[in-house]
């Protein structure tokens, strides 16, 4: 179980950076559509939209869904607080 947790951990960091890069991308995209400005801009914010985001979505679920399933396979948990008593 550890070696199947530690490759879907692996894969939720490796998802983590992608969409990290894909934030940035779809930012410069955007500043790219506004110094260009007119129908090319229109072009540009419209693929981004309706074709990049969707499938950033899909990969960012797949990676969060991998990420869980790895930290409730090895029994982390990331989201205690461990207080001294």
């Amino acid at each position: 179980m550890k070696k199947i947790s530690n490759v879907l951990l692996s894969i939720f960091s490796v998802g983590v950076l992608l969409t990290l890069f894909a934030g940035a991308v779809s930012v410069l995209g955007y500043i790219v559509a506004m110094i260009i400005g007119g129908e090319t801009a229109t072009l540009i914010c419209g693929f981004i939209k309706n074709d990049y985001y969707p499938w950033v979505i899909k990969i960012t679920s797949v990676a969060v869904g991998c990420g869980l399933l790895g930290m409730y396979l090895s029994k982390v948990k990331a989201l205690t607080v461990n207080g001294e008593k």
